[in-house]
């Protein structure tokens, strides 16, 4: 059997997928951010008219929080989590 550039095999075996890399959860300007587009869609408005502009900002700065204590609440479990190898998974092969 032959590999192929870029193949996510090697002698018929399947690799495992990689977990994503633990990455520092965003604060506050990047939630705010981040929650604008989510209003905007919601509420069909790109860009409120005058009358609407403090309840569309309003609106943005609860979405905002809702994520910050959606983040603040996660649990992170893992070697990765920690900075740590952990343990060789179970049937795994040493080269050598």
């Amino acid at each position: 059997m032959t590999r192929r550039a870029g193949a996510s095999w090697q002698w018929g075996n399947p690799r495992p997928a990689a977990r994503p890399a633990v990455r520092p959860t965003p604060r506050g300007p990047v939630c705010a951010a981040a929650s604008r587009p989510y209003v905007r869609k919601v509420s069909g408005f790109r860009a409120p008219a005058a009358h609407n502009r403090e309840v569309f900002e309003r609106a943005v700065a609860d979405v905002a929080e809702a994520t910050r204590a959606l983040l603040d609440g996660l649990e992170v479990r893992g070697a990765a989590a920690r900075g740590q190898a952990g343990p060789p998974r179970a049937g795994a092969q040493r080269r050598g």
